[in-house]
């Protein structure tokens, strides 16, 4: 068991590596997106299934909350934690609307939807996408190393340099915890 421990921290931290590489412009590109768009009066939007929604939920509670920085509350919505619109939704409809309905419902142009997909291919993730893009809102992809259908359909994509969706999803905390820090200090310093 310590060697596999001992593996998997070895395998986090080359990815990280590779990130620092690859990625360190897109996080940047990012930030200026999100700065961009609360700056105009905007919010963000945030999408994801499973693991990747709770990735979303953490995302916004460092948005509202704060990342490192004492300072005002910035506008941004976890689209997978109202149980009641997303059951409503899955049960009237079908489960590849939760998402999109909640975008043409609550977003507006100068918005920035940030949509999660491990594999880039989840149905409801891309039809908020598509719906986000009718209305006007930026779009962010968050995937792996393929991005999927997500890849295209997005203006800004980061993808996480691997296939394997613990290791994705590493990258992807990894990823918005930076851009948190760039939106805090490119808004409050």
């Amino acid at each position: 068991m310590i060697e596999t421990a001992r593996e998997r921290f070895l395998r986090s931290a080359s990815l990280k590596e590779e990130m620092a590489r690859t990625c360190g412009e897109i996080v940047v590109q990012i930030a200026k997106s999100m700065i961009q768009a609360l700056n105009s009066g905007g919010k963000i939007l945030l999408c994801g299934n499973g693991g990747s929604a709770a990735d979303c939920q953490h995302f916004a509670g460092e948005m509202v909350g704060r990342f490192k920085l004492e300072r005002k509350g910035l506008p941004a919505i976890a689209l997978s934690t109202d149980t009641s619109v997303l059951t409503s939704l899955a049960n009237d409809y079908q489960f590849e609307i939760v998402f999109s309905r909640q975008v043409e419902a609550l977003g507006k142009q100068g918005d920035i939807l940030i949509a999660f997909s491990t594999s880039g291919n989840s149905p409801n993730i891309l039809r908020a996408v598509e719906m986000a893009k009718r209305l006007g809102i930026s779009t962010v992809g968050f995937t792996g190393r393929s991005g999927g259908e997500l890849k295209d359909m997005v203006d800004i994509c980061l993808a996480v340099p691997v296939d394997e969706t613990s290791l994705i999803q590493e990258g992807h905390e990894t990823a918005f915890h930076i851009v948190c820090q760039l939106v805090e200090q490119g808004m409050f310093r």
